[in-house]
């Protein structure tokens, strides 16, 4: 009885090993996603290149879905390939999927950071990023990849200047999106007597001398995070889920807690999270599967 009981066992161990030399390096391959970082696209608003990074999630080459997407900004001073090298978005994501706290989702990062930085139209309409993001990349993008058009499938996230493209894009274009999560973000001019001063301080290249009066205030408008959450139209206020983050050290949280309290007083619904920590790498990627997890909620509302 022994001697058979000890055979079973390794006529069993042999069949489950040769099993698992039988399946597929492709399902093997699965488990992990894939990141490419040095894709381009030809713009013309932008006359030129630009550059591109994305992430195909665990299965995207073997499968026939479509999914839903995260277009993930860089902060200044970085470019596309910021969140792969430092936010190491691949590690993340392939752990948040597999883990099943997030969707499988594609993950785009573009490049802001040729020419001049920045993800909006400057003050005198020369260099329009904002315009070819919505007139060329997001077309593009979403026809060349199997993604989800609709706008319940799609979200945006970027840090630092790219938090405040993210509060941007979330506020001029609530058709857009289900979801914006912008993290240690800049949020634009205060005033409309600092906004040729903060253009100026952080724009580069320097945008010259000032256009008149009338100009600056119309941009003062449309580029300050505080003045538009505080003249939110009404039936914009639950258009778009918010999830916003910045550090107690970070020089930046005054702005976000001022706009959190914008938002409270104006009965825009949000997610408001102040944790520990700077203006640094390991808080963004510390954040990123929570923002992951968020836009995954919205992604399966619907």
């Amino acid at each position: 009885m022994k001697t058979g009981t000890t055979l079973l066992s390794l006529m069993t161990a042999t069949f489950a090993a040769g099993c698992a030399l039988t399946i597929p390096a492709s399902q093997l391959a699965a488990q992990t996603g894939k990141v490419f970082d040095e894709l381009t696209l030809d713009s013309k608003i932008l006359k030129g290149d630009r550059k591109y990074a994305i992430y195909l999630p665990p299965g995207y080459e073997t499968s026939q879905r479509r999914y839903p997407v995260l277009y993930l900004l860089h902060g200044s001073g970085d470019d596309q390939t910021g969140w792969v090298q430092f936010g190491e978005v691949e590690h993340i994501a392939d752990k948040a999927i597999n883990e099943g706290y997030a969707t499988p989702m594609i993950i785009v990062m573009p490049d802001a950071n040729t020419g001049r930085r920045g993800y909006w139209n400057d003050i005198r309409g020369e260099w329009r990023y904002e315009d070819f993001f919505f007139q060329e990349f997001i077309p593009f993008i979403e026809k060349t990849y199997r993604i989800k058009g609709e706008k319940h499938y799609r979200a945006v996230a970027g840090l630092s200047m790219g938090g405040e493209g993210t509060y941007l894009y979330g506020l001029h274009h609530p058709d857009m999106f289900s979801s914006a999560c912008p993290l240690s973000a800049a949020t634009g001019p205060m005033t409309v007597a600092d906004t040729w001063t903060s253009l100026t301080r952080f724009t580069q290249p320097a945008p010259g001398t000032p256009p008149d009066t009338a100009t600056i205030e119309a941009y003062f408008k449309t580029h300050s995070i505080l003045y538009l959450v505080t003249n939110m139209p009404e039936d914009q206020k639950k258009a778009v889920r918010w999830y916003i983050d910045c550090g107690d050290d970070d020089f930046l949280t005054e702005g976000n807690c001022l706009v959190h309290i914008a938002m409270h007083k104006n009965n825009i619904p949000h997610e408001f999270r102040v944790r520990d920590g700077g203006h640094s790498w390991p808080y963004w990627r510390a954040a990123l599967p929570e923002v992951m997890k968020f836009v995954s909620d919205a992604f399966h509302q619907f």
